[in-house]
């Protein structure tokens, strides 16, 4: 990966839906060069997936949550079983497996309290290997973002 890929890589970080031609005015090289490179990283995953972003608020789900959740046992079947509800709960957008007293950290998005109380009953409450959970609600979103580079 030289300069040039990693200035493609802001670019498209920044608006995926960049066309090549506007691509190769801002990095100096060809529109093909430009679709070569991408697709190059594409298929070596640097380019994971190329995603919208869609407001939250203007989607009525305008509450996050960050949860803190602590584990009662922590074998692979466990870990694995929990990783796997959270990949396939629709309200996490986040799920970070941590070090520290957290075993998992959690990032929601619901409409409301009363839907992350659901959330509760279903995940922690009637899950036996959920020894503690905190939750912090988020009351201003200061920065959200994804960028790596």
């Amino acid at each position: 990966m030289d300069d040039k890929d990693l200035h493609i890589l802001r670019l498209v970080q920044g608006n995926a839906r960049l066309t090549a031609e506007a691509i190769s005015e801002a990095v100096g090289l060809s529109p093909a060069a430009v679709q070569k490179r991408l697709k190059k990283l594409r298929e070596t995953g640097v380019i994971e997936r190329e995603i919208a972003v869609l407001s939250a608020t203007k989607l009525g789900r305008e509450l996050t949550v960050v949860v803190e959740v602590i584990l009662e046992r922590e074998n692979r079947q466990q870990l694995d079983a929990f990783k796997r509800k959270m990949r396939n709960a629709p309200s996490v957008q986040q799920c970070y497996y941590t070090t520290g007293e957290a075993d998992f950290l959690l990032i929601l998005n619901v409409c409301d309290i009363k839907e992350y109380e659901a959330f509760t009953q279903a995940y922690f409450f009637d899950e036996s290997n959920i020894s503690r959970f905190k939750t912090s609600i988020v009351m201003d979103r200061v920065k959200s973002s994804l960028d790596v580079l």
